[in-house]
């Protein structure tokens, strides 16, 4: 667990009635429950009514976090619960086929915690280069887009802090080597 002083800013925040901080909240980790859920093969439906029932949750219990910086974890925990639940509920129905494979019950905790650090990575970079997470361009932008996103991003000293210490790729998309 990560002491985030933004995620805790955040966390406390939302849990005093702040509509901003719990705006914010759904922004960042919002991949990352999606991504959880697309794990257990549900239908996108499904998918929105779990991402509905976690956002939920988390305004019932964020006044009760004991670790605001925990929250990443929690929103892992529970949209997996949340996933088995829908699951397990569409195959007493009859609308799975065989039920869930053992590696979808069984989520390790390193799977988690990567892709905790996917979802706060991308939000960063999502900050650094001022894309909102769920923005799309027009057709025919994404050329001039990501020729002035690679030019933030070789400019960047909080994208070179990231990789510090880790294998360095090249934003081309070539490795460069250790």
């Amino acid at each position: 667990m990560r002491d985030d002083p933004h995620v805790i800013a955040l966390v406390t925040g939302a849990s005093g009635g702040n509509q901003d901080a719990r705006h914010e909240l759904v922004d960042r980790y919002a991949p990352l429950v999606y991504t959880i859920c697309t794990r257990y093969r549900p239908s996108n439906h499904d998918i929105e009514d779990v991402g509905q029932n976690v956002w939920l949750l988390l305004v019932e219990q964020l006044g009760k976090l004991r670790e605001p910086a925990a929250l990443p974890g929690w929103l892992a925990t529970t949209t997996a619960r949340e996933c088995l639940r829908v699951v397990t509920a569409m195959s007493k129905a009859g609308r799975l086929g065989t039920g869930l494979d053992d590696s979808v019950l069984f989520v390790a905790d390193t799977m988690i915690d990567e892709e905790i650090l996917v979802a706060e990575r991308n939000t960063v970079i999502h900050a650094e280069l001022g894309i909102p997470v769920d923005s799309i361009g027009p057709v025919g932008s994404i050329g001039p887009q990501r020729a002035r996103c690679l030019e933030r991003l070789r400019r960047s000293d909080v994208l070179a802090a990231l990789a510090e210490g880790e294998e360095k790729i090249d934003i081309r998309g070539g490795e460069r080597g250790a």
